[in-house]
Order: structure tokens, then sequence, then C-alpha cells
């Protein structure tokens, strides 16, 4: 079987994208990608292993690009203003890539090793920024736990549409992760 010219798994992958942020996640399936790059949808097959092989490589790419928001965000930032600046990265990434950052927070697969490893990639990035406060291996996990769920919450919340009153959102999460920041440095 040909492979159409310009066709590669990357261009796949980005179409699946562009589909996820601009419909949703739901709408992501395999004729829908096949309409929106004009090929036939057995024609995907020469680039992805189906629809469950497409959500795993999105859900990859999103944890990629979740952590390099958070690394550039932080560049010549330490401690709590490195922590606040890489929460209102995560935010923002999920409200930019609403689709990609639900292919993320769906994890499908957390066993396959490229997901796993993306996955481990964003934590030991967060523990690397908590170097600063001096916590245990294990007190430090359980903040990583906290910060990505404050940012995972508040996140999903506002996908949701769940924050309508007519409150700034930015001063909402820059309150809740100062507040969390300052319960941080009375535990270190």
């Amino acid at each position: 079987m040909a492979v159409r010219q310009g066709l590669d798994t990357e261009t796949v992958l980005q179409a699946a994208i562009e589909i996820a942020d601009v419909q949703g996640i739901e709408q992501v399936t395999l004729a829908a990608l096949a309409a929106k790059l004009n090929v036939k949808t057995p024609s995907l097959y020469n680039h992805i292993k189906g629809l469950p092989d497409l959500r795993r490589l999105m859900s990859q790419r999103s944890l990629q690009d979740i952590k390099a928001a958070m690394v550039d965000a932080v560049i010549g930032k330490s401690g709590d203003e490195a922590l606040l600046a890489a929460g209102f990265a995560y935010v923002n990434f999920a409200r930019n890539q609403p689709g990609l950052y639900d292919a993320m927070a769906a994890l499908p697969d957390l066993e396959d090793p490229q997901v796993k490893e993306a996955s481990t990639q964003v934590v030991m990035f967060i523990l690397r920024l908590l170097a600063s406060y001096s916590l245990s291996e294990e007190d430090a996990l359980h903040v990583v736990r906290g910060f990505r769920s404050i940012v995972h919450g508040f996140s999903s919340l506002e996908m949701k549409n769940g924050f309508r009153m007519g409150l700034e959102r930015n001063e909402s999460l820059r309150r809740l992760l100062t507040t969390y920041l300052r319960g941080l440095s009375v535990t270190s």
C-alpha cells in the first residue's frame, strides 16, 4: 500500500490534536481524522496502530508539552516563585490546548513505557523544583501529589465551566497556589 506523500505519524498526531482542541477529545475518531487529512481511514494504519495507539501518542505528547511549558515558565526562578510559575504554566496549557489536555487527563495506559516515562519526567521536574525546601523524599512526593491535584483540579473545573462567578480566575489560582506554598514552607 502506498503511503501518501507528506503524511507521517507526526502529521496524523497534529491533526488529531487540532480536532481535540477545537471539537473535544470525544470527537477524535479515525473517520474524523481521515476526513481532516483527506485520506481513507485504512491509510491511517500506515502511521498509527489504531485509535488506542493514537490516544497513547496524544497522552504522551500532552505530558511532554506540559513539562516543556513548566520548564519555560520557571527559567530564572526558584522556590515559591518557580512553583507558582509552574502551576500557572500547567493551567495555561490546559486553557490553550483543552483537547490535548483531556487526552492526558484520561491517561490511557500508565503501564505503557513511553507514557510512563513522560509522566515520570513531569514528576521528576516538579521534584527538582522542590529541592530548595529540604523535604524528605516521601514528603516531596506528597507535595507533588498535592501540587498536581491543585492544578489539575483547577484546570478541570475551569474547562467544565465550573467558575461562573465574576471573579478573576488567575487571581483565584494565585491565591490557591500561594496558600499551598505557605503551608509548604511551614512544613519544611
